[in-house]
């Protein structure tokens, strides 16, 4: 009973309790100009609740695959998303990750956006992996990253630190520009990649 309530119920609960909560704050975007290449989209653990309303403001017709992690929260992130017309790509680091590059590739180059979280699933929090290097350096997109600053917010003593907005504030959107890491180490795009995620992050 647990396990399908978590599962069936506690995803449309979550989604409807988000809606409502954007509904009543005042959304501000700082977007860089859309030219329709796909993207790869980064953005924190903690920050991915926010992120629904920042692609689909600068993406209206947007179609996005969220890389998400075989694991019991991952389950429920990709129902979750999946109320928001966010399409999964299911793997992770530590199962199945040839796999679950090889599909994510196939998405950029039918043209989708793709949407990852480095310090996921397990942290530790606002570190990167390897696998969005790999993704941007075997495909043909560029890197942008997504944040999300709100005035008011509840912050939950997870390893990621989850960020909920509370009613009746104020949302900056933030997306970068694009940018390129090809060609560059693995240990230095990195840390070019967490620097540009570090610029509007929640502390």
């Amino acid at each position: 009973m647990l396990r399908y309530f978590k599962l069936n119920v506690l995803p449309n609960l979550l989604y409807y309790l988000v809606k409502i909560i954007y509904a009543t704050n005042k959304k501000v975007y700082h977007h860089p100009k859309n030219d329709g290449k796909p993207i790869i989209i980064c953005m924190w653990h903690g920050d991915l609740m926010s992120q629904p309303y920042n692609y689909f403001n600068f993406r209206q017709n947007g179609v996005v695959k969220a890389m998400i992690s075989h694991n019991k929260d991952g389950e429920i992130i990709a129902k979750l998303v999946s109320n928001f017309k966010i399409g999964a790509v299911r793997g992770s680091s530590s199962k199945g990750a040839a796999k679950v590059l090889i599909s994510a590739l196939k998405e950029l180059k039918s043209g989708n956006d793709l949407a990852i979280t480095p310090d996921g699933p397990r942290g530790p929090r606002y570190s990167v992996a390897d696998g969005i290097v790999a993704l941007a350096q075997k495909s043909d997109a560029k890197v942008v990253c997504f944040n999300a600053v709100p005035t008011k917010f509840w912050q939950f003593n997870s390893w990621d630190k989850f960020i909920l907005p509370k009613p009746f504030g104020r949302i900056d959107f933030y997306i970068s520009e694009p940018f390129d890491i090809k060609g560059i180490e693995i240990e230095e795009a990195k840390k070019i990649i967490k620097d540009k995620m570090l610029i509007h992050s929640m502390p």
